[in-house]
């Protein structure tokens, strides 16, 4: 009998798990639709600033620009190199935050001179945790992506670029390439490159831009950068809210796996506390027709 009480107990700790686990998935999905929505709802207008900025490069071959200098003059071994690091704030994502991990420590091997920026608890106690040093790090921004969140990290990562305290900038984020499949990516963002607007057709014939095409890029550059960031960080946060609920839906199929077996071991204890209970009554009967 206490083998039984045992298995029930076992089975509605796993029934309680369901409902959990049931729940995270839901509110993953919802969370999922709205990012995705959010993004869509800003694409138009950041395309439209990326064929302005091919605009002024096509028609302005030689102008100099802030944000498309390489920097050639700096030896690969001097270059400053910053890394955007974007995981979550939590877990219970499958692998998300150990593969975006993983990325950011074989990049940074790469190059000798290195400043981390991260996005997200969980890369900030890991980092900390194994002595690497976190330049800076955008609290509360992994959980909810939002244009001025964006706007920050745009604005800090373009003033170092500037002050010339880094020479290159590039983000590590997960990109969501099916609901089945993600994929960690490392892309450079600064300092940018002609031959990324090649393929915008240019908007218009004829353009005069006023006061000069170096000071309207000035304003156009940082504005496309926060809408680039912006996009990384709701396709980072589309691709986290994707792996936790595959994991949801694979611990929600373990636990029924699991409450299968529980169920077969608690007919089959139950079934032997019968067939006990009828061998005492029956052992008892011919023991008084004696």
């Amino acid at each position: 009998m206490g083998n039984m009480k045992e298995i029930h107990s076992r089975m509605k700790s796993v029934k309680d798990i369901m409902k959990i686990t049931n729940a995270m998935y839901l509110i993953s999905s919802s969370k999922l639709k709205k990012a995705k929505k959010k993004l869509a709802d800003t694409e138009p207008y950041f395309e439209m600033l990326q064929a302005t900025i091919y605009d002024i490069l096509m028609r302005t071959p030689h102008t100099e620009e802030t944000f498309f200098n390489t920097r050639k003059d700096i030896k690969p071994e001097n270059r400053k190199t910053g890394y955007l690091v974007v995981t979550a704030d939590k877990g219970l994502a499958g692998a998300y935050n150990h593969k975006v991990i993983n990325k950011a420590e074989e990049e940074m091997a790469k190059t000798p001179n290195n400043s981390l920026y991260v996005v997200g608890q969980v890369g900030r106690h890991y980092f900390v945790r194994h002595g690497v040093k976190v330049d800076q790090e955008f609290l509360y921004t992994a959980q909810d992506p939002n244009m001025f969140r964006a706007q920050r990290i745009s604005e800090t990562l373009i003033e170092l670029f500037r002050n010339e305290e880094i020479d290159d900038v590039y983000i590590i984020y997960t990109k969501m390439l099916s609901s089945l499949r993600s994929e960690v990516e490392c892309l450079q963002v600064l300092p940018m490159h002609r031959k990324w607007f090649e393929r915008k057709k240019a908007g218009y014939q004829h353009a005069v831009f006023e006061p000069s095409p170096e000071q309207v890029m000035d304003y156009l550059v940082p504005n496309y950068l926060k809408g680039l960031i912006f996009g990384f960080l709701v396709e980072a946060f589309s691709s986290e809210q994707n792996a936790r609920m595959i994991a949801m839906e694979a611990a929600t199929s373990s636990a029924k796996d699991m409450l299968k077996d529980l169920n077969l071991q608690y007919n089959r204890a139950r079934q032997a506390a019968i067939t006990q209970e009828i061998t005492e009554i029956v052992s008892g009967a011919k023991s008084l027709k004696k």
